[in-house]
């Protein structure tokens, strides 16, 4: 039996085949791994496809976990997928700018996209440039000292529909995603290292990019609240 609690589980779905992963995070490495390559190379999920491919391999990974699969991470590539972007300002500029600031103006774009766009889940939110002072940063500065500042920050979300299908066959075997991950979003961020796509998923999780903001949903009363987690002020 291996450790459940150090182990992570990845269903990447694209056009050209279907992935099942089980990882083992301390030692990064495959524990299990199935890719089935598909004959047509359609946009549109074949859900009996994907049904029996999670039939064929599921109880595998259980066996070899030792315990049933409840949660997965699913690895999207699809031309659904949309990307918004939005750029926002700090609205108090007497005070030079705090984590604080960044929290709020974070917390604010993110309710501006929802409100804009309910029939879309964020997939990641990334900040693609911080303009400090009217100048341009790809990463924040440290000690900062300047009181204006500007954020251009991109998301990238799946539609809610396409998310309904896929939960609905992961119903099927009492499995629930998550999160969804663009695979697009995960190459981009490793670039040509040839590393495997669930080490590369599992470190994504981890904040690997460091301008990607972590959205966590708490377990209180506001299901709607969700806490920022990063390293922009370590």
């Amino acid at each position: 039996m291996v450790d459940k609690f150090e182990n992570e589980t990845f269903l990447a779905i694209s056009p050209y085949e279907l992935s099942i992963f089980l990882f083992d995070k301390s030692n990064n490495t495959n524990l299990y791994k199935e890719t089935l390559k598909l004959k047509d190379k359609s946009q549109e999920i074949d859900l009996n496809i994907l049904s029996n491919f999670i039939e064929n391999n599921i109880f595998k990974i259980e066996k070899l976990a030792g315990s049933f699969i409840q949660n997965i991470f699913l690895i999207i590539e699809n031309k659904k997928l949309c990307d918004f972007k939005i750029g926002i300002k700090n609205k108090n500029d007497e005070e030079k700018i705090s984590k604080k600031n960044l929290i709020n103006m974070l917390t604010e774009a993110k309710d501006i996209f929802k409100e804009n766009n309910q029939d879309y889940k964020i997939m990641h939110m990334v900040i693609n440039n911080y303009i400090i002072n009217g100048k341009n940063f790809d990463k924040i500065p440290k000690n900062i000292e300047e009181n204006k500042l500007g954020l251009e920050i991109f998301f990238l979300t799946i539609p809610v529909d396409l998310i309904l299908q896929i939960d609905e066959i992961l119903k099927k075997f009492q499995i629930k995603a998550v999160r969804y991950l663009s695979l697009d979003f995960i190459k981009s961020s490793f670039g040509e290292k040839n590393i495997e796509l669930s080490e590369k998923a599992s470190k994504i999780l981890m904040g690997h990019n460091v301008n990607e903001i972590i959205l966590i949903q708490k377990n209180t009363k506001s299901s709607g609240f969700f806490e920022k987690f990063f390293q922009l002020f370590s």
